[in-house]
C-alpha cells in the first residue's frame, strides 16, 4: 500500500503527457485531412489559401511584452510575500528575481513598440523630426 501513491505518481506524470500528444496528433490529423479533401474540390487557388488561413490558428497579433511583464512583476511579488510569511528567505529572493525580470519585461516592451499602430506612430515621429 505505500508503494502506491508513487507509482501513481509516476504514472501519471508518463501516461498525461502521452495523452497529450496522441490528442494533439489526432487533431492535426484530421485538419490535415480535411484540407487535402477540401483542395481536391477547389479551382481558385486563392479560395485555397483563404481555406489555409482560417484554418491557422496561431495568433495574429504580435505579443504584448508590457501585459506581460505587468504579469510576471506580480508573481514575483507574490512569491517575495510568501517567502515573508511562510517559506523563508530563499523564496524572498526568488520574488526579487521574478519581479525584476517582470520589470525587465515591462521596460523592453515601452523601448520597442510591437503593435502596428505604435509602429506607424513611431514612424511618423521619425518622420516629423
Amino acid at each position: 500500500m505505500e508503494l502506491l501513491i508513487p507509482l501513481f505518481g509516476i504514472s501519471v506524470g508518463i501516461i498525461v503527457p502521452l495523452a497529450v500528444f496522441y490528442w494533439l496528433y489526432h487533431e492535426n490529423k484530421n485538419k490535415n485531412e480535411t484540407i487535402i479533401e477540401i483542395s481536391k474540390n477547389l479551382d481558385d487557388p486563392s479560395k485555397l489559401e483563404d481555406m489555409l488561413g482560417m484554418l491557422d490558428e496561431r495568433k495574429k497579433e504580435p505579443i504584448d511584452y508590457r501585459r506581460g511583464g505587468v504579469i510576471t512583476f506580480f508573481v514575483g511579488i507574490g512569491i517575495c510575500l510568501l517567502g515573508y510569511t511562510a517559506m523563508g528567505s530563499f523564496f524572498v529572493g526568488v520574488g526579487y528575481l521574478v519581479g525584476a525580470i517582470g520589470i525587465g519585461t515591462l521596460v523592453a516592451g515601452y523601448l520597442y513598440p510591437n503593435t502596428s499602430e505604435e509602429l506607424t506612430n513611431a514612424v511618423e515621429d521619425f518622420e516629423k523630426k
